[in-house]
């Protein structure tokens, strides 16, 4: 049995297990991310994954200002350079390597992280 705390995603309510599948690394794309939806209403789960310079990073679809999805438009996280994630409803931008936000409201809060990685050519949590 561990003694290591659960991650912090699994709070939210309809938060997938690990070890639940996302999808193949080839249908994210190329330095780019891509959303996924868990369960409705109330046990409504939203993330997203990112695939950046090689590396997988994910986290809770949930402005931790106003929280809303940062998706303004499904699967569009990032500023027009592409250089942040941005959040859609106020425009905070966050660091896509770690998920603080550098501007906007909640300047120095954080996109709260779900684990990913790859099991063979599958993006799987955990």
């Amino acid at each position: 049995m561990s003694d290591a705390p659960d991650p912090v995603y699994l709070r939210y309510s309809g938060a997938p297990p690990a070890g639940t599948r996302l999808c193949r690394l080839d249908e994210l794309p190329k330095d780019g991310a891509k959303g996924f939806l868990f369960g409705q209403d109330v046990r409504r789960f939203d993330m997203f994954v990112v695939w950046r310079d090689g590396k997988l990073t994910a986290y809770v679809n949930d402005c931790p200002h106003a929280h809303t999805p940062l998706d303004y438009m499904p699967d569009r996280f990032f500023n027009l350079e592409k250089s942040h994630l941005l959040c859609g409803t106020h425009g905070a931008l966050f660091r896509i390597d770690d998920g603080q936000c550098v501007a906007g409201p909640c300047r120095g809060r954080r996109l709260t992280p779900v684990p990913v990685h790859l099991d063979g050519d599958m993006i799987c949590i955990g």
